[in-house]
């Protein structure tokens, strides 16, 4: 009974998170029309969480790109079929790992960034302060941060595919002496539009989820020091199971 209780409790909690979620998201929402009016509030948040994590998106994807030719250079080797690592490559970056690792990468840096920001204007009464001003942190602080994250995300995305692409490239043509030309047609003609927007389609969910996670983490951190801290790290734990989730499940619904 103790255990069975344990887990009925352990279910109403996720429940409640969830529904507290949907709510702190729909009042972000209600700020979109008001922001509209004041992008610089936007622009700014897209500067800090898109450009800022520009090094590490292009370091990490040059370098998965670069394994990606020499995997399955070795693996169409054994079937005389090298032409096509830039389908494969194309193909993986674009459905799956384009969106995945940077999402993963944006929730390691942007998120942790978003949510100790906002945390530590909790900590030390700033939004407390805000309320009593009658200005809404709501607009003003959380809101320009997600719709940040939301739009940063599906660019982060692109320029990660393209650098993984330009790696490839490097290690199959330059280095194990793929045609060049055979590498770049049969890419062009087995690339459909809906593997381009499988790919958006997912990275635009994961910024919601990604920006929406870090956002909430750190509007309802415990204004303590250790209780950031924790925000921080459930913002980490929490954005990659659940990019993870939503993979899955977005790959069932669009095979």
């Amino acid at each position: 009974m103790s255990q069975l209780r344990e887990v009925t409790d352990n279910i109403r909690e996720f429940v409640r998170i969830v529904g507290a979620m949907v709510l702190f998201l729909l009042r972000i929402l209600g700020q979109v029309p008001r922001l509209v009016m004041r992008p610089v509030l936007v622009i700014e948040q897209i500067y800090n969480t898109g450009a800022l994590s520009l090094v590490i998106i292009m370091t990490c994807g040059l370098f998965i790109g670069m394994v990606i030719g020499l995997q399955f250079y070795d693996i169409l080797a054994r079937f005389g079929s090298e032409e096509a690592v830039g389908v494969g490559a194309a193909l993986g970056l674009l459905k799956e790992l384009g969106p995945v690792v940077t999402a993963l990468l944006f929730a390691g840096r942007a998120g942790t960034a978003l949510a100790s920001e906002i945390g530590l204007m909790r900590a030390t009464d700033q939004i407390s302060a805000m309320e009593i001003m009658a200005v809404d942190p709501i607009y003003r602080v959380v809101a320009p941060r997600f719709i940040g994250g939301v739009i940063a995300m599906p660019l982060l995305a692109a320029i990660f595919i393209g650098i993984g692409l330009f790696g490839t490239q490097l290690i199959a043509v330059q280095q194990l002496g793929v045609e060049a030309n055979s590498f770049w047609s049969q890419m062009r003609g087995s690339v459909h539009i809906d593997d381009v927007s499988d790919g958006i389609i997912k990275s635009c969910v994961f910024g919601v989820a990604c920006s929406l996670i870090a956002v909430y983490e750190g509007y309802t951190a415990i204004p303590t020091a250790e209780g950031v801290g924790r925000a921080t790290t459930r913002t980490v734990v929490t954005s990659a199971v659940l990019i993870l989730i939503l993979d899955y499940m977005l790959t069932a619904v669009m095979l």
